[in-house]
């Protein structure tokens, strides 16, 4: 899911519609009343209700059912959905990109949009927390204005914390928090990112991602915790820290619903099936059926049955099944029988499905095929940005010509009303901004550095060279060393995340160094003397990105204002010229020579150019609090991650994964020196 993409890549849909449909779709328009005492009332329906101190509408209840906190959920939605016109079913089937409605929030009223999201780099203005919840609140008003004033659900991109927000505590990616093998301290990551993100307002995250990669060349690697699907399994306990562990505690203002994604093979698609300029991102899983169960699928299995995931958001991916030979895949978003058959029925799922971003405009057909065939998959919430107006429109043509059937669109909307009603947004349903203050906290910070330090795995330690001494005197160089940007990696307040130093508030690597008291002499590209030094460290690496543009051999991304329209370096699962030129300057110039790997994946170490380096260490990308990763260097915690991610010699292994034949990496999977 995003938000900006290759200019050549967008498939928008733009639609002129005349005044009197739009009207039409509205089931009975607000109005406002401007009573006698000078209040402000609001008439829906035929029904007035007041609003708050703030001047927002409130739900009025007047004896309806659904209305009734004391029945039991399932009571309530059937109660409303009896009252539902079919064009307020299909809003509550739709989702909108936050740029589409904020220019006139209205159009949330008059569509009846049942959810809005913001992509990667949406975000409001101010960007701040406070920011963020007036503008939810804002939209979450209109919401209220419509004739039965069901809630807005408000969905974000928080994947390794509130990325969006200016502020928010960034934790590594996922890659890094597979190699702590620790899913108690990821269910607690993930507790402090649902109080950030709902404090704020949203309270949906796109989140967990289980997929299981691999293939390091995938763009997309660093989202995922691990190549072995059982370790993946261990980490579905996120789900936990974003929706809580007990019956009704998804209302509490800490907690968000859950998305586990991308269902399902997205990290075990083949290398060279992509359509268009990406080489694996979105691509074909080829693989037969007892496979896809024991790899892709299970991950699913306790997301489901074991954390009760909320929602559940489809692959861009096909899978094609080798069963009935290969060349006839299947789009996810397409798929009924993984998502009808399997996913609600064999694992009794009963959250509801979101579509990944524009999913269904992949499939195969016309317009109104492709809304078709997404809806009768079993899709229910439609992720449309930009295309939501067209997209009711032609659902609500679909049912009547009897091509999608009433009972789907019901299903579909009784889905999504349960999570609304168990997020108690009926009760509650502005931002309950106890938590404001906390976001980016020094406990949260706290507990990103925790994660950090453990994320990291120490590859090599030729003669016991790590842990340093605290009051070495250290050569700091690398392009990777000061840059909290690089160190952040993609889905960091843009979707392609950007370089620089300043991007985030946090710590960088070097400012962790400066700060363990050792005597630092820092030159990013190695040219200061080095004489007198007791080790060098060298923080070398990847620049950010995401999706398909961080396919090995994919696109190049120019598109971010950061870029000045100049396109990002070529992806390579090879450390970049400019990286081992400051490894062999440094490491031949000094005795004790650290190199630390900030990458979204394994790089390849040339054999000649590894001899040179005395300790090896994997950082991945660990966010905002780079003295997490001085903490392991100085000894104030020992080292002892393992990788999740088996570390190939060369890029020709790819794809290399434990349990294969011939299996010879250079560093296996779960490989982790200790300190103490």
């Amino acid at each position: 899911m995003r938000l900006s993409q290759s200019p050549l890549r967008i498939r928008a849909r733009r639609t002129v519609l005349p005044a009197v449909l739009v009207l039409a779709l509205a089931a009975t328009p607000a109005a406002t009343v401007a009573p006698d005492d000078g209040s402000t009332a609001y008439a829906v329906g035929g029904a007035a209700y007041g609003t708050d101190a703030f001047g927002r509408p409130q739900i009025s209840n007047t004896g309806q059912a659904y209305l009734d906190a004391k029945l039991p959920i399932r009571h309530r939605v059937e109660d409303l959905l009896l009252r539902m016109t079919l064009e307020e079913k299909v809003g509550q089937m739709t989702q909108a990109e936050r740029g589409a409605v904020t220019g006139d929030a209205s159009l949330i009223k008059v569509w009846g949009l049942g959810s809005v999201l913001s992509g990667g780099g949406s975000v409001p203005t101010p960007n701040s927390p406070q920011g963020w919840a007036d503008m939810v609140d804002r939209f979450q008003a209109e919401a209220l204005k419509t004739r039965l004033q069901i809630p807005l659900l408000y969905g974000v991109d928080s994947v390794h914390g509130h990325g969006n927000l200016l502020g928010a505590t960034v934790f590594p990616h996922n890659i890094g928090l597979g190699s702590t093998w620790d899913p108690d301290l990821v269910r607690r990551i993930a507790h402090v990112v649902a109080e950030e993100t709902r404090a704020t307002g949203p309270q949906w995250t796109f989140a967990p991602c289980v997929c299981v990669a691999r293939d390091a060349r995938w763009g997309r690697t660093y989202e995922s915790f691990s190549e072995h699907p059982g370790l993946v399994t261990r980490y579905a306990s996120s789900i936990e820290g974003f929706q809580g562990t007990r019956s009704g505690e998804l209302r509490d203002n800490d907690r968000v619903l859950a998305s586990t994604k991308h269902y399902a093979g997205d990290g075990d698609t083949r290398f060279g099936s992509a359509a268009g300029d990406y080489t694996i991102d979105q691509g074909v899983t080829v693989t037969n059926r007892r496979d896809f169960v024991r790899i892709d699928l299970a991950p699913y299995v306790d997301a489901v049955g074991r954390y009760d995931t909320g929602t559940v958001m489809p692959s861009f991916s096909s899978v094609d099944w080798t069963e009935d030979g290969e060349g006839n895949p299947i789009k996810m978003h397409a798929n009924r029988e993984l998502i009808t058959d399997v996913l609600k029925g064999k694992l009794d799922f009963d959250g509801f499905v979101i579509s990944d971003w524009e999913g269904i405009h992949q499939l195969p057909g016309d317009w109104a095929t492709q809304v078709r065939t997404g809806v009768n998959a079993g899709i229910d919430m439609f992720m449309e940005p930009n295309s939501y107006q067209s997209f009711e429109i032609t659902l609500l043509d679909e049912v009547r010509a009897g091509r999608v059937a009433q009972p789907r669109i019901d299903d579909a909307v009784r889905r999504i009303l349960t999570k609304k009603f168990e997020l108690g947004l009926f009760e509650k349903p502005y931002t309950d901004r106890t938590h404001l203050g906390d976001v980016g906290s020094a406990a949260h910070r706290a507990l990103a550095r925790e994660a950090v330090a453990k994320s990291q795995v120490l590859l090599k330690n030729s003669g016991g060279v790590l842990p340093l001494k605290k009051n070495a005197k250290v050569y700091v160089a690398g392009r990777n060393a000061d840059d909290m940007g690089n160190q952040a990696g993609g889905w960091t307040l843009s979707w392609q995340g950007a370089t620089g130093q300043d991007r985030i508030p946090g710590n960088s690597i070097l400012e962790g160094i400066q700060q363990a008291g050792a005597q630092v002499t820092y030159s990013k590209d190695g040219s200061a003397p080095t004489a007198g030094s007791d080790a060098a460290v060298v923080v070398v690496g990847e620049t950010p990105y995401a999706e398909g543009f961080g396919d090995v051999g994919g696109p190049e991304w120019p598109w971010d204002p950061e870029d000045g329209g100049v396109p990002r370096e070529e992806k390579s699962l090879e450390l970049q010229p400019v990286d081992k030129a400051v490894v062999d300057k440094v490491c031949g110039a000094v005795a004790k020579c650290v190199v630390l790997v900030v990458s979204g994946r394994p790089q390849v170490i040339a054999p000649a150019q590894l001899a040179k380096i005395d300790a090896l260490v994997a950082s991945w990308l660990p966010g905002s609090q780079g003295e997490g990763v001085a903490d392991v260097l100085f000894g104030k915690r020992p080292f002892t991650g393992k990788l999740s991610h088996s570390w190939p010699r060369s890029a020709d292994q790819e794809p290399i994964n434990v349990g294969d034949r011939n299996y010879n990496p250079l560093y296996p999977f779960g490989w982790g020196l200790r300190t103490k």
